[in-house]
């Protein structure tokens, strides 16, 4: 409270705002935090988000097993059942599994895997195991969790060549979800540049880069996925695969930004204040960067989440083909390659699981940019 002083009369006490008030200083940036605190639903998927990146970061010391680690004894084992209560009913503090025995089904003569009750396997966490490099720097052989040898711990299963499908699911997603945020981040500074110098300078510029904007679009996804497929090399490194597959999708996934691109800078650089900056001399390099890309900021950010799942879907879809990562690397594309078949599905379902992963993510990023569309909308109260 402040009081004023009044000419002849008693003083009055009146309301003066905090400095740092968030109804008086508010930016954009703070307003759209704010409104996305209040996305319930957004909150939530940024939550999973931030678990599955950090899960990817840290997949050598989270997996039980490496890439190359398999089993012949347990060829399609199905999941492990993680309990604290044995076969006599009696309660253990630390969870543990059965080991697997292999067995007959009496109906089909299909080798099956049954709990040996008589074997049981405890599982321990900061448990020793395969040598790896904590985040490619610092040697270990530390893991989360695992069981002593020569006991193993299956808790989504086995593959057909008997690996752990949950170590590959967490290796896979390395693949799955840095791919998506490298290829968005590349088509984001194409689309912007070109679609930005297109709309600003507009001309013969704007139909040179449009009809060729046209010509990319033209061509269906699918089969321009395989012709760029086809001119990558064959048994190229799995690094320079990655590198490959990163550049496919930034080239196929600039087109749309550099459209809305242009149609916002056209719109935007007949405004006055951008006249009044061509007039006091200011460059168009600085116009662009300091006056017209801030008035649709808010956009671009929605648009970049909201891409990003489509770009999982491409490398899952692109790998599942035989056209994208390949073995002895793994995604969760590369995963779901088993699922081809209908009986490896009737027969094994927890093959499926990357799937749930997919989806997830997928619709994770679509919630969230939901949330960040409603925070950006300067209409919504």
């Amino acid at each position: 409270m402040k009081t004023i002083p009044i000419a002849g009369k008693q003083k009055i006490n009146a309301i003066k705002p905090k400095k740092n008030s968030d109804v008086f200083y508010s930016s954009q940036w703070r307003l759209m935090y704010h409104r996305l605190k209040k996305h319930k639903l957004a909150r939530i998927s940024l939550v999973i988000l931030a678990c599955f990146y950090i899960a990817a970061l840290f997949a050598q010391f989270i997996a039980p097993y490496g890439l190359e680690s398999y089993d012949s004894k347990y060829v399609n084992a199905p999941p492990a059942k993680v309990s604290f209560i044995d076969a006599e009913g009696k309660f253990q503090f630390r969870p543990f599994v059965y080991d697997l025995k292999s067995a007959r089904d009496p109906v089909t003569l299909r080798k099956v895997f049954v709990p040996d009750e008589k074997v049981r396997h405890s599982i321990r966490f900061f448990v020793k195991g395969e040598s790896y490099k904590f985040l490619g720097l610092i040697p270990t052989n530390r893991h989360l969790f695992g069981v002593d040898q020569p006991g193993r711990v299956f808790i989504f299963g086995t593959d057909g060549m008997g690996r752990d499908l949950l170590s590959r699911i967490v290796m896979g997603s390395q693949i799955s979800l840095s791919i998506p945020l490298i290829g968005v981040t590349i088509s984001f500074v194409l689309g912007l540049f070109i679609g930005g110098v297109s709309g600003y300078f507009g001309g013969w510029i704007d139909s040179v880069i449009q009809r060729f904007i046209e010509i990319i679009r033209s061509f269906p996804t699918l089969p321009l996925w395989m012709a760029l497929s086809a001119a990558i090399p064959p048994r190229v490194p799995v690094v320079t695969m990655y590198i490959y597959i990163v550049i496919i999708f930034a080239f196929i996934g600039w087109t749309e930004l550099a459209r809305v691109a242009r149609g916002k800078f056209i719109s935007l650089k007949n405004e006055e204040y951008v006249l009044a900056a061509k007039i006091a001399g200011v460059s168009d390099a600085k116009i662009i960067i300091k006056h017209l890309l801030p008035g649709f900021i808010s956009y671009l950010v929605v648009a970049t989440t909201l891409a990003i799942p489509g770009m999982i879907l491409g490398e899952t879809a692109m790998s599942f083909l035989g056209l994208g990562i390949r073995s002895p690397a793994t995604s969760w594309g590369v995963l779901l390659q088993e699922a081809q078949q209908i009986e490896n599905v009737a027969l094994y379902p927890w093959k499926l699981i990357p799937l749930g992963f997919v989806i997830v993510t997928v619709l994770t990023f679509n919630f969230l940019g939901d949330g960040l569309r409603d925070a950006a909308d300067p209409y919504k109260k």
